[in-house]
């Protein structure tokens, strides 16, 4: 009998599982596709003045840009995709039905949140390095379709990326309409020279520049200086005094780095005497990114185990969406605080797993048991 019970557990945990499983998955696509939608026809409008321009370049930059956007809003998926499944299973009368053969509410839940960590491990240790190297990908492409633009004084953008830069020669500010490989590689670049004593010489207009040892090489370069034409040059060598940790410090956000290259990052920032706060921020959050998923399981449950006879579905649905979404600004004031070193970067990052969790398993608990 108790074998024969186990395989009737088993077989509505695997079910149960599957549901849930299908339900993410379907959120996650649906928003996934909605988004490079929106940013397909964005970056089309904006590009809508480039010449020799391709409708597929610009699907090709797009789609390159989407897996970073989307995976911000994972946990939401994770959450609408719960509720959807629980919801569907009651709707069903499923449940009353498991219920009936001694299953308790536990039973539903722990397969889902077994499958939500699993989620959250491929989520950290695939999908984030995949989405970092393709959003380079995308930031590549931009490049690209900005060299396509005709290369006049007026075309380059002075709002974009702004450095100042120490070099024997004197002091130079340049300014890139776009930067790659995490600020190494920029893009539509004005610069303007001075010398030691701050009087203005050059002004420089570049297609190109890239970060070398002790100098930024500059690609089809205009030089103006003075009251003499402009002179072309194929390269110029800008010298600089800032170091590719400082650049990728200025320029790399801790989002646009794969996981498994953060801690190379935080020794590179430390060791270089820069702030790595944001690195190790954004290495514990990853880390306690299955954990959080399996939060909003417990979140889900709390309100998608309802039946749907007891009524009052609408305002339980509604209470965990606004359960998730203040657990979200939530785990942002924590990254702020974090980032301002006014709490520890551990705590900033799990204390929200903790928060979301306690706050599911104790409105469980009381349902189920209370």
């Amino acid at each position: 009998m108790s074998f024969a019970m186990s395989a009737v557990t088993s077989t509505l945990a695997r079910y149960f599982g599957l549901a849930f499983l299908r339900a993410v998955v379907a959120v996650f696509v649906g928003v996934f596709l909605l988004v490079a939608l929106v940013d397909y026809i964005e970056l089309l409008r904006h590009s809508a003045g480039a010449q020799n321009v391709s409708a597929w370049l610009v699907a090709r930059t797009s789609l390159y840009r989407v897996p970073q956007l989307t995976e911000r809003i994972m946990p939401f998926a994770v959450l609408i995709g719960a509720m959807t499944s629980f919801l569907a299973l009651s709707r069903r009368n499923e449940l009353v039905i498991a219920r009936a053969a001694g299953l308790s509410a536990w039973q539903f839940v722990a397969p889902a949140a077994a499958a939500a960590i699993a989620i959250g491990i491929f989520a950290t240790a695939v999908y984030n390095p995949l989405a970092a190297t393709l959003n380079e990908r995308s930031k590549q492409l931009e490049m690209e379709m900005s060299g396509n633009k005709p290369q006049t004084g007026l075309q380059f953008s002075t709002t974009g990326f702004w450095l100042r830069q120490k070099s024997p020669d004197g002091q130079s500010i340049m300014n890139a309409a776009s930067a790659s490989d995490q600020g190494q590689q920029l893009a539509g670049i004005i610069a303007f020279t001075f010398d030691p004593a701050g009087v203005y010489q050059e002004r420089i207009e570049a297609r190109t520049a890239t970060l070398m040892d002790g100098y930024w090489l500059l690609s089809d370069a205009r030089v103006y200086g003075g009251d003499e034409p402009p002179r072309m040059r194929a390269e110029y060598r800008l010298k600089t005094n800032l170091t590719a940790a400082q650049v990728r410090e200025n320029f790399a956000t801790p989002e646009s780095v794969p996981f498994w290259d953060l801690p190379g990052y935080i020794d590179a920032a430390e060791h270089a005497g820069l702030r790595a706060a944001g690195y190790r921020l954004q290495y514990q959050k990853l880390i306690a990114q299955p954990f959080l998923l399996a939060a909003m399981v417990l979140l889900a449950a709390a309100v998608g185990l309802r039946f749907f006879r007891f009524g009052g579905v609408q305002k339980m649905v509604l209470a965990g969406i606004l359960a998730g979404f203040m657990l979200y600004v939530f785990s942002k004031v924590m990254d702020d605080l974090s980032k301002a070193e006014l709490v520890p970067v551990a705590a900033a990052a799990w204390i929200p797993v903790l928060v979301g969790s306690l706050t599911g398993f104790v409105a469980l608990l009381y349902q189920e048991d209370g």
